[in-house]
């Protein structure tokens, strides 16, 4: 079992760190207005992250809180219609706090509003795992939100919480941190049950896991620890640890490798070998076959490019995934397509510097890229 100072050091170490920050956390709740001096310390946390070495996504609440106090809307449920306007105008102040507070850290900020149906379509969450890989290479900070501009209920998430599991997914991220009023997972209501049990660490989210798990008490907040929990199943699922800890405090992310009391959930797999075996576990829409010099290239770590296609069987469109196959039939594993059969069809055989005379547009290079397949 891994020491305290083991998990802080992968933690210190961290490739792609995720962190969710919820509206109680950033706004007040009694002016509804931003608290400033917490964000420019948390943009220090973040700058000290950056400086390690790990690049940083924020999924960050607090679009509708800002956008009702500039309206006038006391506090209390809004309709749709009303949650949607204000979030409008919201959303501008948040993007707003968050560029100017990184940008004293010489950090660019980007602005990514997502729905619950750009995971769930393979072809959208494809082209966001491709924007934010992007994001990150260049060295910004992706802000991400639920679009609730446009979102109604049967294409939410409904909370951050999980759509920070699924952004640390999409990212293959291996740490997520959920800023919360509580510092961790407790056996009971800890504001109400002084003798309630804290769990420092979660291996495997049981029922008895799931049992304790209970609501929300913050007047601003829409997730309670149940979300957290379901956000916690997401992520170890993806190979990803997660915290639950307490964010009130100024430097929130320091005070944690400074040793502050947190719930850790670690997984028993990594980020790469839980999305290989999502990939390889997909039912296949088509095939590719692929030459001798494909398939070395392949089992080399590279990606496949068109020029390597022999023949492209099957009906599939872009995110499908499809098996690949050596020109004899052997399968060589399972892969996401970049392109749609019709596509692929057309690009096979030639080079990746002519897509763009072939297709009329200009694609990716790769017809499945390295990290969207897994080889048996």
């Amino acid at each position: 079992m891994a020491s305290l100072t083991e998990r802080l050091d992968g933690l210190r170490g961290a490739k792609t760190l995720v962190l969710k920050i919820g509206s109680a956390l950033l706004v007040d709740a009694t002016t509804g207005r931003l608290k400033a001096a917490w964000l420019h310390c948390l943009a220090e946390d973040v700058a000290a992250a950056h400086a390690r070495g790990s690049q940083v996504v924020l999924v960050s609440s607090g679009s509708i809180a800002l956008g009702r106090q500039v309206l006038g809307w006391p506090r209390g449920p809004l309709s749709l219609e009303k949650a949607q306007a204000a979030a409008a105008v919201g959303q501008i102040r948040l993007a707003r706090a968050w560029e100017e507070a990184l940008a004293t850290h010489a950090i660019t900020t980007a602005q990514v509003l997502v729905t619950l149906e750009d995971s769930a379509d393979r072809r959208r969450y494809l082209n966001s795992r491709a924007t934010l890989a992007q994001l990150l290479a260049a060295g910004a900070v992706p802000i991400v939100n639920e679009n609730d501009t446009v979102a109604t209920d049967e294409i939410r998430f409904g909370d951050n919480d999980r759509l920070a599991a699924q952004v640390a997914v999409t990212v293959g991220a291996d740490h997520l941190i959920l800023l919360s009023d509580v510092d961790g997972l407790y056996s009971d209501n800890p504001q109400i049950n002084s003798d309630a049990e804290h769990f420092e660490i979660v291996r495997e989210i049981t029922p008895e896991i799931e049992a304790v798990a209970g609501e929300g008490v913050s007047g601003l907040s829409k997730g309670g620890m149940k979300t957290k929990i379901m956000a916690a199943k997401t992520a170890m699922q993806a190979g990803c640890a997660m915290l639950i800890a307490q964010g009130a405090a100024l430097r929130p992310i320091q005070a944690i490798l400074d040793g502050a009391r947190a719930s850790w959930f670690i997984p028993q797999t990594t980020p790469q070998a839980a999305r290989k075996a999502w990939i390889a576990s997909m039912k296949c829409q088509g095939v590719i076959s692929v030459d001798a010099g494909a398939a070395n290239a392949l089992t080399s770590g590279k990606s496949l490019l068109p020029a390597g296609v022999s023949k492209v069987s099957g009906r599939f469109h872009r995110g499908d995934p499809v098996e690949i196959c050596t020109s004899d039939g052997r399968q060589l594993g399972v892969g996401l397509a970049g392109y749609s059969a019709v596509e692929a069809e057309q690009i096979a055989g030639h080079k990746s510097a002519e897509i763009s005379e072939i297709l009329g547009y200009d694609g990716r290079a790769a017809l499945i890229h390295r990290d969207d397949m897994a080889l048996q």
